[in-house]
């Protein structure tokens, strides 16, 4: 089955340096039908003034990924990490038994992020944050493998991904129009994804740029691109 989810439909803030848009209930936007989707809790669509951000705040038990569209988004921590991610690039922050952040937009333009939570397989870990260059040339035309904890957790890992504690994954591709890519999902799986760019068509349902696709009890994902776009995909359990 997929459900799209149109990008006027989803949940909202704006001040005066964030536009936040919400594919899932969040802060003080509740949807009881959007209450996450499987381990995925929340997919959100931000636009961060330049010189803004996120001060300092905490977060425990939980994946968090951030998908860099435009611009850059620069991350410090209580233990000492700090790094600046790239449009195209993502970082992972898993928030274990606790981790205070803060993440500012330090460029002269917005930067434009997916910033993706899944609930970890187990609770009380040890908070760490990494990142990770994914260039856009090795997403021309396929699916890549952004962060993962599929096949035995992040002990195992996925050749090139950034690892995350829970059996879910997240991946991108670049398209050209008129060009597909598949993905075997499995009937007992679920998958959310969203394009930054370009309108999409996914198992023949179409979709706009930064709409969002529920796909659930579908085998393979067949996602063809209408225009050129850059397609994001969690697929979790």
């Amino acid at each position: 089955m997929i459900e799209i989810r149109p990008f006027a439909q989803l949940g909202r803030f704006e001040n005066d340096w964030l536009a936040a848009r919400h594919h899932f209930s969040f802060g003080h936007y509740h949807d009881p039908a959007r209450d996450g989707l499987g381990t995925l809790l929340v997919w959100n669509d931000d636009t961060i003034a330049p010189g803004r951000g996120f001060d300092l705040h905490g977060h425990r038990d939980m994946e968090i990924i951030t998908f860099v569209r435009q611009g850059a988004i620069t991350h410090r921590d209580h233990l000492g990490n700090e790094g600046r991610t790239e449009a195209g690039d993502v970082q992972v922050m898993s928030a274990g038994k606790g981790i205070l952040h803060a993440e500012y937009n330090l460029e002269s333009e917005p930067t434009r992020i997916f910033q993706i939570w899944i609930r970890p397989a187990t609770k009380g870990l040890k908070p760490r944050w990494e990142q990770r260059r994914f260039p856009a040339a090795d997403r021309s035309g396929r699916l890549v493998v952004l962060a993962s904890g599929r096949d035995g957790g992040p002990s195992a890992g996925e050749e090139g991904a950034l690892a995350i504690h829970q059996d879910a994954a997240v991946l991108g591709a670049s398209l050209r129009k008129g060009e597909s890519v598949a993905h075997r999902l499995g009937v007992s799986r679920r998958a959310y994804l969203v394009a930054d760019r370009g309108a999409i068509e996914v198992n023949g349902h179409a979709a706009a740029a930064r709409d969002g696709v529920v796909a659930t009890a579908e085998e393979t994902l067949t996602i063809t691109a209408l225009e050129d776009a850059d397609v994001v995909v969690a697929d979790v359990a």
